[in-house]
């Protein structure tokens, strides 16, 4: 049998666990098939995208960023990805179109929103960022029934952009997401900012109040400095691993058919990788 190829594209990709969560699960339910990491440029994307139609790679997971820019090279989006014009799994149907997918949507559903009890009905949300998983994040609130939802970019015109999208969505400038008379039960961090080996938030988050909830999409380091600042003040942050675990199942039963277990050991896995 041939072995399958899957890879993920980006730039940066140093820190990405993708491949040793994909190749865990290949391994551990007998699959012949190996993951990559594919760092490219924006000139690139057309190769990658023609070896998946010639058969030379099965299948590929998008991060930032190109989770918008792959889309026209595409046949069609599907599920969340028509939704959110977010892609993040892209694979070949059987009728020789180039299918792109989102499951960054279930991703956070999975890992945060369906399991933190907020009151929906008073919920108020910050989305720091416009690009890459933003839109995701902002549709997961809505699916989630949140009721007030804002975003704040370095690049104000990309938030006008993604308010076509959404048009309910509030837009706040950059200098002023931090203002005291602000507040939000959750604050969503769908930045790059505070990666690893990254830039780092110059204004750290202070109109927070002690019920609130931080999540940060970033899963290296698992403590960023901004998750380090707000639990000095004793609120409740958690860090990107689990959004990425959980997108990662879904995108490997797009592409194999096979719900994997999240387990203790691969868990245990990524942990031991970060540190």
């Amino acid at each position: 049998m041939k072995e399958k190829k899957f890879a993920i594209i980006g730039k940066p990709l140093s820190h990405s666990l993708s491949p040793i969560m994909h190749n865990y699960w290949f391994d551990k339910y007998k699959i012949k098939a190996r993951y990559d990491l594919m760092e490219i440029n924006d000139e690139d994307i057309k190769k990658v995208v023609d070896k998946i139609k010639k058969k030379e790679l099965d299948g590929i997971n998008v991060t930032l960023p190109y989770k918008q820019k792959i889309i026209q090279y595409l046949g069609k989006l599907v599920n969340d990805a028509k939704e959110t014009h977010s892609v993040n799994t892209v694979y070949l149907a059987k009728n020789g179109e180039l299918v792109g997918d989102n499951t960054d949507v279930f991703g956070m559903q999975a890992a945060y929103l369906s399991k933190i009890n907020f009151n929906k009905l008073n919920s108020s949300a910050l989305v720091l960022g416009a690009g890459g998983v933003a839109p995701s994040i902002i549709y997961a609130l809505t699916l989630s029934n949140f009721s007030k939802i804002s975003i704040s970019n370095r690049t104000y015109e990309k938030s006008i952009f993604l308010k076509k999208k959404f048009p309910l969505i509030n837009i706040i400038k950059w200098d002023e997401y931090n203002s005291p008379k602000l507040n939000y039960s959750l604050v969503i961090n769908a930045t790059s900012l505070g990666m690893k080996n990254g830039n780092k938030f110059k204004n750290p988050i202070n109109n927070i109040n002690d019920e609130s909830i931080y999540i940060d999409t970033i899963y290296n380091p698992l403590e960023t400095e901004m998750i380090k600042h707000l639990k000095n003040k004793n609120i409740k942050t958690f860090n990107g691993l689990d959004m990425l675990i959980y997108q990662g199942q879904k995108s490997f039963y797009i592409w194999n058919k096979v719900n994997p277990e999240i387990d203790d050991e691969l868990i245990n896995l990524l942990k031991d990788k970060i540190k």
